[in-house]
């Protein structure tokens, strides 16, 4: 699990539950959700069009909609300030568990 003095996981397994914990707000939920489909939709329509300088609008809409929803609905730091990695596969993890009905929508 967490090690607790130095807030670090040793797994993504380990990072998951604590990760769901800052996102128990439905509102924060749903625009994490709406953000990271964007991403994906964006990322698609970049690659496959060939105009890569969408690109750049990724972490802008990704971060924006995750941001909006800590800052003003969920009322914590976003755990990418402290996980980056483990932060960005919990978005796609979480957008996954709610699309198959695993966590609430």
């Amino acid at each position: 699990m967490q090690e607790a003095t130095t807030g670090r996981f040793r797994s993504f397994r380990d990072f998951y539950p604590y990760y769901l914990s800052e996102h128990s707000d439905r509102t924060c939920r749903r625009l994490h959700f709406i953000g990271t489909g964007l991403v994906i939709l964006i990322a698609l329509t970049a690659v496959v069009s060939g105009h890569l300088a969408l690109l750049w609008l990724l972490p802008v809409v990704g971060y924006g909609f995750a941001w909006v929803g800590h800052f003003f609905f969920e009322h914590n730091r976003p755990a990418t300030f402290q996980h980056p990695i483990y932060s960005l596969i919990g978005d796609f993890r979480m957008f996954a568990d709610m699309l198959t009905g695993r966590i609430r929508f």
